[in-house]
């Protein structure tokens, strides 16, 4: 089962990430119910942004711009993040969206 509709936070995390990257592709995908967490959580999410603006960058450099982008979100609800951060060029060369690490918190089973 998935989220079928963006929630506020949701909505925030693409619209900063639309602005701050101007990708030219942006997945923000809602992986909550992959955990315990109550139904309709905005508490854990994907993102995969492609954007020019991470040429020349590492990795890790990438993903600190991401962070601070979305900084209040990690302060506030947001308890997990994982990410894909590419270039036009990397992204064209592997649209793989990676799984993310199953949640260490707890058991979804109760």
């Amino acid at each position: 089962m998935t989220e079928s509709t963006n929630g506020v936070v949701q909505q925030a995390i693409e619209s900063k990430l639309k602005v701050a990257f101007h990708p030219s592709h942006l997945q923000v995908i809602n992986e909550s119910y992959q955990h315990n967490v109550p139904a309709g959580s905005e508490s854990h999410f994907k993102v995969v942004v492609v954007s020019q603006q991470f040429q020349n960058m590492r990795t890790v450099q990438r993903q600190q711009q991401v962070y601070r982008v979305l900084a209040d979100e990690l302060a506030g609800s947001v308890h997990a993040l994982t990410m894909q951060t590419l270039t036009d060029e990397e992204w064209a060369a592997d649209q793989t969206v990676t799984v993310s690490p199953e949640c260490m918190g707890g058991s979804k089973a109760g």
